[in-house]
């Protein structure tokens, strides 16, 4: 059985996260630093370099180097390269809820057009609830659609420890402020 069959049977079963993006994110400016920047009018391609850090809301994203384009419809693409030492990073803030999600990869590659994330190459996917490490999934390859609330890992890609996926999955607490019936 391919792991990333596993996984999605896993998200059917509702035992990972299935609203992850803060809707208020999206209206939103963005905030970028990095050591440099250089824009192309012509290719409508901005790249930073050194040590970038951007923001928008409560997403973070960081890494060596970020390229920006845009397209005629205005639909924005990116992607971020870490170094062998701080692969590129992306954290948000799950809707309505006091937990967070955050990515790291060698590459992480943002889809405008789809509203999707990629994270290639040693990948790793965290939720956190509060403060509290919650679950965690590895593999080669997380693909992550925010309009469908769904990801998938490939472990099989290059590069991946052993062809593997690998999950950790945290039972939800139990309320512990349960409703009194008379």
């Amino acid at each position: 059985m391919k792991p990333t069959f596993i996984l999605y049977f896993v998200l059917l079963a509702g035992l990972l996260p299935k609203a992850w993006a803060e809707k208020a994110d999206r209206n939103k400016p963005m905030q970028i630093e990095a050591d440099s920047m250089r824009y192309e009018d012509a290719q409508q391609i901005t790249v930073f370099t050194g040590k970038v850090v951007a923001t928008k809301g409560t997403i973070v994203i960081r890494g060596s180097r970020v390229e920006v384009r845009q397209d005629p419809e205005s639909n924005q693409y990116g992607t971020v390269t870490g170094t062998p030492k701080e692969r590129a990073f992306f954290r948000q803030k799950r809707e309505g809820l006091d937990e967070f999600i955050e990515g790291e990869a060698e590459t992480l590659i943002y889809n405008g057009k789809a509203d999707t994330v990629r994270f290639e190459t040693n990948a790793v996917i965290r939720r956190f609830r509060g403060t509290t490490l919650a679950d965690e999934v590895t593999g080669a390859v997380i693909n992550y659609e925010n309009t469908t609330e769904k990801f998938s890992v490939d472990g099989s890609a290059a590069g991946a420890a052993a062809g593997r996926v690998r999950a950790v999955i945290t039972p939800k607490p139990e309320n512990t402020n349960p409703a009194k019936t008379p």
